[in-house]
Protein backbone atom coordinates (compact mmCIF):
# COMPACT_ATOMS: atom_id res chain seq x y z
CA UNK A 1 0.00 0.00 0.00
CA UNK A 2 1.19 1.99 1.72
CA UNK A 3 -0.08 5.27 2.98
CA UNK A 4 -0.33 5.18 6.72
CA UNK A 5 -2.02 7.29 9.33
CA UNK A 6 0.47 9.42 11.20
CA UNK A 7 0.82 8.46 14.84
CA UNK A 8 3.27 10.92 16.27
CA UNK A 9 6.79 11.75 15.24
CA UNK A 10 10.03 10.24 16.42
CA UNK A 11 12.00 12.51 14.14
CA UNK A 12 15.68 11.95 13.55
CA UNK A 13 18.14 14.63 12.56
CA UNK A 14 21.32 14.53 10.60
CA UNK A 15 23.35 14.95 13.75
CA UNK A 16 21.81 11.85 15.30
CA UNK A 17 22.47 9.89 12.14
CA UNK A 18 26.11 10.91 12.22
CA UNK A 19 26.41 9.86 15.84
CA UNK A 20 24.95 6.47 15.00
CA UNK A 21 27.26 6.07 12.04
CA UNK A 22 30.23 6.81 14.24
CA UNK A 23 29.21 4.36 16.98
CA UNK A 24 28.55 1.00 15.39
CA UNK A 25 27.06 -1.55 17.73
CA UNK A 26 30.09 -3.81 17.36
CA UNK A 27 32.14 -1.22 19.28
CA UNK A 28 30.04 -1.63 22.41
CA UNK A 29 30.66 -5.26 23.34
CA UNK A 30 33.65 -6.11 25.45
CA UNK A 31 33.04 -9.76 26.30
CA UNK A 32 32.57 -11.28 22.86
CA UNK A 33 28.80 -11.57 23.39
CA UNK A 34 25.97 -9.34 22.26
CA UNK A 35 26.88 -5.67 21.87
CA UNK A 36 24.16 -4.49 24.30
CA UNK A 37 23.38 -1.41 22.20
CA UNK A 38 20.95 -1.82 19.33
CA UNK A 39 19.46 0.66 16.89
CA UNK A 40 16.15 -0.23 15.27
CA UNK A 41 15.03 1.69 12.20
CA UNK A 42 11.32 2.13 11.57
CA UNK A 43 8.87 3.74 9.20
CA UNK A 44 5.96 5.88 10.40
CA UNK A 45 3.62 2.93 9.97
CA UNK A 46 1.36 1.78 12.77
CA UNK A 47 2.66 -1.76 13.09
CA UNK A 48 6.28 -0.60 12.81
CA UNK A 49 5.78 1.82 15.69
CA UNK A 50 4.02 -0.82 17.79
CA UNK A 51 6.45 -3.71 17.38
CA UNK A 52 9.59 -1.55 17.48
CA UNK A 53 8.52 -0.07 20.80
CA UNK A 54 7.60 -3.54 22.01
CA UNK A 55 11.08 -4.86 21.22
CA UNK A 56 12.62 -1.77 22.81
CA UNK A 57 10.83 -2.66 26.05
CA UNK A 58 11.73 -6.36 25.87
CA UNK A 59 15.39 -5.78 25.08
CA UNK A 60 15.82 -3.08 27.71
CA UNK A 61 14.36 -5.51 30.26
CA UNK A 62 17.16 -7.85 29.18
CA UNK A 63 19.82 -5.20 29.78
CA UNK A 64 20.20 -3.74 26.30
CA UNK A 65 20.21 -0.10 25.28
CA UNK A 66 17.80 0.41 22.38
CA UNK A 67 17.59 3.41 20.06
CA UNK A 68 14.57 3.85 17.78
CA UNK A 69 15.23 5.92 14.65
CA UNK A 70 12.40 6.83 12.28
CA UNK A 71 12.58 7.75 8.61
CA UNK A 72 10.94 6.94 5.29
CA UNK A 73 11.54 3.44 3.89
CA UNK A 74 14.32 4.48 1.49
CA UNK A 75 16.57 6.05 4.15
CA UNK A 76 15.81 3.24 6.60
CA UNK A 77 16.92 0.55 4.16
CA UNK A 78 19.97 2.61 3.21
CA UNK A 79 21.00 2.95 6.86
CA UNK A 80 20.40 -0.76 7.49
CA UNK A 81 22.60 -1.72 4.54
CA UNK A 82 25.30 0.69 5.73
CA UNK A 83 25.25 -0.83 9.21
CA UNK A 84 24.06 2.39 10.86
CA UNK A 85 20.87 0.60 11.91
CA UNK A 86 21.01 -2.90 13.36
CA UNK A 87 17.50 -4.09 12.57
CA UNK A 88 14.24 -3.21 10.82
CA UNK A 89 11.12 -5.11 11.87
CA UNK A 90 8.43 -4.14 9.34
CA UNK A 91 9.54 -5.35 5.91
CA UNK A 92 6.52 -6.22 3.74
CA UNK A 93 7.05 -9.00 1.18
CA UNK A 94 6.79 -10.09 -1.54
CA UNK A 95 5.34 -6.89 -3.03
CA UNK A 96 5.56 -3.70 -0.98
CA UNK A 97 9.30 -3.62 -0.27
CA UNK A 98 10.43 -5.79 -3.18
CA UNK A 99 12.44 -3.02 -4.81
CA UNK A 100 14.40 -2.34 -1.61
CA UNK A 101 15.24 -6.00 -1.15
CA UNK A 102 16.41 -6.16 -4.75
CA UNK A 103 18.59 -3.09 -4.20
CA UNK A 104 20.00 -3.87 -0.75
CA UNK A 105 19.50 -7.62 -0.37
CA UNK A 106 23.20 -8.44 -0.58
CA UNK A 107 23.97 -6.06 2.31
CA UNK A 108 21.21 -6.99 4.75
CA UNK A 109 20.18 -10.21 6.47
CA UNK A 110 16.70 -11.69 6.57
CA UNK A 111 16.03 -12.77 10.16
CA UNK A 112 12.54 -14.19 9.97
CA UNK A 113 8.83 -13.78 9.24
CA UNK A 114 6.72 -12.80 12.23
CA UNK A 115 3.28 -12.34 10.64
CA UNK A 116 1.83 -13.69 7.39
CA UNK A 117 -1.57 -12.00 7.37
CA UNK A 118 -0.97 -8.53 5.93
CA UNK A 119 -3.89 -8.01 3.55
CA UNK A 120 -5.87 -5.33 1.74
CA UNK A 121 -9.61 -5.37 2.35
CA UNK A 122 -12.99 -3.88 1.65
CA UNK A 123 -14.39 -3.78 5.17
CA UNK A 124 -17.86 -3.14 6.60
CA UNK A 125 -19.49 -3.02 10.01
CA UNK A 126 -19.87 -6.55 11.36
CA UNK A 127 -23.68 -6.48 11.36
CA UNK A 128 -23.96 -5.35 7.74
CA UNK A 129 -26.25 -7.72 5.78
CA UNK A 130 -23.64 -8.70 3.18
CA UNK A 131 -20.55 -10.91 3.33
CA UNK A 132 -18.93 -10.51 -0.09
CA UNK A 133 -17.86 -7.70 -2.40
CA UNK A 134 -20.06 -9.48 -4.97
CA UNK A 135 -23.10 -8.33 -2.97
CA UNK A 136 -22.05 -4.71 -2.62
CA UNK A 137 -23.42 -3.29 -5.86
CA UNK A 138 -26.91 -4.71 -5.27
CA UNK A 139 -26.92 -3.29 -1.74
CA UNK A 140 -25.23 0.04 -2.45
CA UNK A 141 -28.14 2.02 -0.98
CA UNK A 142 -27.50 0.41 2.43
CA UNK A 143 -24.05 2.07 2.41
CA UNK A 144 -25.21 5.49 1.20
CA UNK A 145 -23.95 4.44 -2.24
CA UNK A 146 -20.38 5.08 -1.02
CA UNK A 147 -17.11 3.32 -0.46
CA UNK A 148 -14.75 5.41 1.67
CA UNK A 149 -11.12 5.11 0.63
CA UNK A 150 -7.82 6.66 1.67
CA UNK A 151 -5.15 8.58 -0.26
CA UNK A 152 -5.48 8.65 -4.09
CA UNK A 153 -1.93 7.36 -4.60
CA UNK A 154 -2.08 4.44 -2.17
CA UNK A 155 -1.65 0.87 -3.35
CA UNK A 156 -5.05 -0.12 -1.99
CA UNK A 157 -6.63 2.73 -3.96
CA UNK A 158 -5.00 1.52 -7.16
CA UNK A 159 -6.23 -2.01 -6.50
CA UNK A 160 -9.76 -0.71 -6.00
CA UNK A 161 -9.76 1.46 -9.09
CA UNK A 162 -8.01 -0.97 -11.43
CA UNK A 163 -9.33 -4.31 -10.22
CA UNK A 164 -12.06 -4.38 -7.58
CA UNK A 165 -14.47 -1.75 -8.92
CA UNK A 166 -14.56 -2.98 -12.54
CA UNK A 167 -14.54 -6.67 -11.56
CA UNK A 168 -17.54 -6.38 -9.24
CA UNK A 169 -19.46 -3.70 -11.17
CA UNK A 170 -19.12 -0.99 -8.53
CA UNK A 171 -18.81 1.91 -10.98
CA UNK A 172 -22.16 3.36 -9.92
CA UNK A 173 -21.01 3.75 -6.32
CA UNK A 174 -19.09 6.83 -5.19
CA UNK A 175 -15.54 5.80 -4.36
CA UNK A 176 -14.37 8.65 -2.14
CA UNK A 177 -10.62 9.08 -1.72
CA UNK A 178 -9.07 11.68 0.52
CA UNK A 179 -6.80 10.52 3.35
CA UNK A 180 -6.44 7.78 5.93
CA UNK A 181 -7.44 10.10 8.81
CA UNK A 182 -10.55 11.17 6.87
CA UNK A 183 -11.53 7.54 6.28
CA UNK A 184 -11.02 6.71 9.95
CA UNK A 185 -13.10 9.70 10.97
CA UNK A 186 -15.98 8.52 8.75
CA UNK A 187 -15.61 5.01 10.17
CA UNK A 188 -15.68 6.25 13.76
CA UNK A 189 -18.80 8.36 13.12
CA UNK A 190 -20.69 5.56 11.37
CA UNK A 191 -19.81 3.00 14.03
CA UNK A 192 -20.82 5.41 16.77
CA UNK A 193 -24.18 6.03 15.08
CA UNK A 194 -24.83 2.37 14.30
CA UNK A 195 -24.81 3.02 10.56
CA UNK A 196 -23.60 0.80 7.74
CA UNK A 197 -20.32 1.80 6.16
CA UNK A 198 -17.93 0.34 3.58
CA UNK A 199 -14.27 1.37 3.70
CA UNK A 200 -10.94 0.25 2.31
CA UNK A 201 -8.79 -1.07 5.16
CA UNK A 202 -5.90 -3.42 5.73
CA UNK A 203 -4.45 -5.86 8.21
CA UNK A 204 -2.78 -5.03 10.48
CA UNK A 205 -4.74 -1.97 11.63
CA UNK A 206 -5.95 -0.91 15.07
CA UNK A 207 -9.48 -0.27 13.74
CA UNK A 208 -10.12 -4.01 13.90
CA UNK A 209 -9.57 -3.88 17.64
CA UNK A 210 -11.42 -0.61 18.16
CA UNK A 211 -14.58 -1.51 16.20
CA UNK A 212 -16.67 -4.56 15.36
CA UNK A 213 -15.84 -5.04 11.69
CA UNK A 214 -15.78 -7.73 9.04
CA UNK A 215 -13.87 -8.05 5.80
CA UNK A 216 -15.91 -8.76 2.70
CA UNK A 217 -14.98 -11.89 0.82
CA UNK A 218 -13.10 -11.23 -2.42
CA UNK A 219 -13.69 -14.37 -4.49
CA UNK A 220 -11.93 -12.93 -7.54
CA UNK A 221 -8.84 -11.98 -5.57
CA UNK A 222 -8.87 -8.39 -6.76
CA UNK A 223 -7.21 -7.02 -3.63
CA UNK A 224 -4.15 -9.24 -4.01
CA UNK A 225 -2.57 -11.98 -1.96
CA UNK A 226 -1.54 -11.68 1.68
CA UNK A 227 1.93 -10.34 2.37
CA UNK A 228 4.26 -11.28 5.19
CA UNK A 229 5.86 -8.99 7.75
CA UNK A 230 9.54 -9.68 8.26
CA UNK A 231 12.48 -8.71 10.44
CA UNK A 232 15.80 -7.87 8.78
CA UNK A 233 19.20 -7.16 10.28
CA UNK A 234 22.35 -5.50 9.05
CA UNK A 235 25.01 -7.73 7.50
CA UNK A 236 26.80 -7.96 10.87
CA UNK A 237 23.78 -8.13 13.16
CA UNK A 238 23.94 -11.89 13.77
CA UNK A 239 27.63 -11.64 14.59
CA UNK A 240 27.30 -8.58 16.81
CA UNK A 241 24.07 -9.67 18.53
CA UNK A 242 23.68 -13.45 18.21
CA UNK A 243 21.22 -13.75 21.08
CA UNK A 244 18.89 -11.01 19.87
CA UNK A 245 19.14 -12.21 16.27
CA UNK A 246 17.98 -15.65 17.40
CA UNK A 247 15.11 -14.16 19.39
CA UNK A 248 13.92 -12.12 16.42
CA UNK A 249 14.33 -15.07 14.05
CA UNK A 250 11.98 -17.16 16.21
CA UNK A 251 9.52 -14.36 17.00
CA UNK A 252 5.91 -14.39 15.77
CA UNK A 253 2.98 -12.12 16.58
CA UNK A 254 -0.58 -12.93 15.61
CA UNK A 255 -2.77 -10.27 14.09
CA UNK A 256 -5.16 -9.97 17.03
CA UNK A 257 -2.33 -9.19 19.44
CA UNK A 258 -0.89 -6.68 17.00
CA UNK A 259 -4.25 -4.96 16.52
CA UNK A 260 -4.70 -4.72 20.28
CA UNK A 261 -1.28 -3.16 20.88
CA UNK A 262 -1.72 -0.74 17.97
CA UNK A 263 -5.11 0.35 19.27
CA UNK A 264 -3.76 1.09 22.74
CA UNK A 265 -0.75 3.01 21.44
CA UNK A 266 -2.12 4.79 18.37
CA UNK A 267 -5.85 5.22 18.83
CA UNK A 268 -6.67 5.35 22.53
CA UNK A 269 -3.47 7.35 23.13
CA UNK A 270 -2.49 10.55 21.34
CA UNK A 271 0.93 11.23 22.87
CA UNK A 272 4.02 9.31 21.68
CA UNK A 273 5.62 10.10 25.02
CA UNK A 274 3.27 7.51 26.52
CA UNK A 275 4.39 4.62 24.29
CA UNK A 276 6.77 3.18 26.85
CA UNK A 277 4.20 3.19 29.64
CA UNK A 278 1.56 1.63 27.39
CA UNK A 279 3.88 -1.13 26.21
CA UNK A 280 4.93 -1.83 29.79
CA UNK A 281 1.31 -2.26 30.84
CA UNK A 282 0.54 -4.41 27.78
CA UNK A 283 3.56 -6.56 28.62
CA UNK A 284 2.31 -6.99 32.19
CA UNK A 285 -1.03 -8.17 30.78
CA UNK A 286 0.69 -10.62 28.39
CA UNK A 287 3.55 -12.16 30.42
CA UNK A 288 3.62 -15.49 28.59
CA UNK A 289 3.96 -13.81 25.21
CA UNK A 290 6.69 -11.47 26.43
CA UNK A 291 8.64 -14.38 27.89
CA UNK A 292 8.31 -16.32 24.62
CA UNK A 293 9.87 -13.42 22.71
CA UNK A 294 13.18 -14.20 24.41
CA UNK A 295 12.79 -17.96 24.24
CA UNK A 296 11.44 -18.52 27.72
CA UNK A 297 8.11 -18.70 29.51
CA UNK A 298 6.53 -16.68 32.26
CA UNK A 299 6.12 -19.84 34.34
CA UNK A 300 9.78 -20.78 34.01
CA UNK A 301 10.80 -17.25 34.99
CA UNK A 302 8.60 -17.41 38.05
CA UNK A 303 9.90 -20.87 38.90
CA UNK A 304 13.46 -19.59 38.56
CA UNK A 305 12.72 -16.69 40.90
CA UNK A 306 11.16 -19.07 43.41
CA UNK A 307 14.16 -21.40 43.18
CA UNK A 308 16.53 -18.49 43.79
CA UNK A 309 14.48 -17.39 46.79
CA UNK A 310 14.52 -20.93 48.16
CA UNK A 311 18.28 -21.19 47.69
CA UNK A 312 18.79 -17.89 49.50
CA UNK A 313 16.61 -19.03 52.39
CA UNK A 314 18.50 -22.33 52.59
CA UNK A 315 21.84 -20.53 52.61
Amino acid sequence: MKKRIGAGTLAIGAAAALVLAGCSSSDNGSDGGDSKEITIGLFNWDEAIAVSNLWKYVLEEEGYTVNLEQADPGPVFTALAAGDYDAVLDVWLPVTHKSYIEQYGDDIDELGTWNEDATLQVTVNADAPIDSIEELADNADLFNNQIIGIEPGAGITEAMENETIPTYGLESMDYITSSTPAMLSELKTAMGNGENIAVTLWHPHWAYDAYDLKDLEDPEGTMGEAESLNAYGSSTFREDNPEVAEWMANWTMDTDKLHELENLMLNENDDPANYGEIVEQWAADNPDYIAEMTGGSADSSEDSSEDEATDEATD
